[in-house]
């Protein structure tokens, strides 16, 4: 039973990097209705400024946030004010293009600059630690501190959108953008600060992906497909359901590996087209 249990309980702390890598995406698309293609890009972008901002100025990889965060701030601003503003329309197709080019762009560069070789942020062996839980039950501290960055991020994302000016400008302006700027809300400001919010997450998930695992310029698809499963998974455009979908599919892909190691991301795969074929709505639709 413990061995099971085990499983379950990794799968949970999996799925807080997934839902980190989830929530920008979720936000950009509530707000805004744009699935950035991009997204899981933009980790591995996140995670190679991290890695330069530990080597070269000395910080460890949680001070290195303080430093990361704002770059993905401005970053995610300019991207929307310059770029994904122009795409924004009723016709989907033109945001999927605009940023699958910025996806080939972003890996290109990575790939000019630092080559195929994989990188890893140095933490100090804060990812070797563990926290005993029961005999034979113990759970890795780094996933733990990032299981509880993913639930407050959560708390605060839901905070922003029900008790402040800007989440109501954000609500204003998802369910109708024309309506809103009659009444003074600056659409384009509003989108840029979404944007800028969602990617700043990222370059909180960017420095954990790259603390948790070694990490490559071609790895973003693989990232883009965790997050949008968790976002579909646990219901569009609602925060904590897609924390919840990445719980849940660390949970489908932990246990499928116990089952047997090539399983895992395999089972993960499965149960995301199980939900879309019976709950496509996912688990936990946007209830805000």
């Amino acid at each position: 039973m413990t061995y099971w249990i085990d499983a379950v309980l990794q799968g949970v702390l999996v799925g807080g990097l997934y839902a980190l890598f989830a929530l920008g995406l979720s936000l950009m698309f509530g707000v805004m209705r744009l699935v950035n293609v991009a997204h899981g890009d933009m980790v591995i972008l996140m995670a190679f400024i991290g890695y330069i901002t530990t080597q070269t100025m000395g910080l460890d990889p949680f001070s290195a946030m303080v430093v990361v965060v704002p770059i993905a701030f401005v970053i995610g601003y300019a991207l929307q004010r310059g770029v994904f503003n122009k795409t924004i329309s009723k016709d989907p197709l033109r945001s999927l293009v605009v940023t699958f080019g910025i996806s080939i762009i972003i890996q290109n560069l990575l790939l000019e600059y630092f080559s195929a070789d994989s990188r890893a942020i140095v933490s100090g062996g804060i990812e070797a630690q563990s926290i005993q839980l029961t005999d034979g039950l113990a759970a890795g501290l780094l996933p733990v501190i990032i299981l509880a960055t993913a639930v407050i991020l959560t708390f605060l994302l839901q905070w922003l959108f029900g008790a402040t000016r800007i989440g109501r400008a954000f609500r204003a302006t998802s369910d109708d953008h024309d309506a809103a700027a009659l009444m003074g809300v600056n659409n384009a400001h509003v989108y840029a600060i979404a944007t800028a919010i969602a990617i700043g997450i990222l370059g909180i998930a960017g420095i954990y992906h790259g603390m948790r695992t070694t990490f490559t310029p071609t790895d973003g698809p693989a990232q883009l497909i965790y997050a949008f499963e968790a976002v579909i998974i646990g219901g569009m455009g609602s925060f904590w359901g897609t924390l919840a979908g990445g719980m849940l599919l660390g949970i489908a892909q932990s246990i499928g590996a116990r089952w047997d190691p090539g399983w895992g991301v395999l089972i993960g795969h499965v149960m995301f087209v199980a939900v879309l074929m019976f709950k496509p709505n996912g688990f936990f639709p946007k209830t805000r």
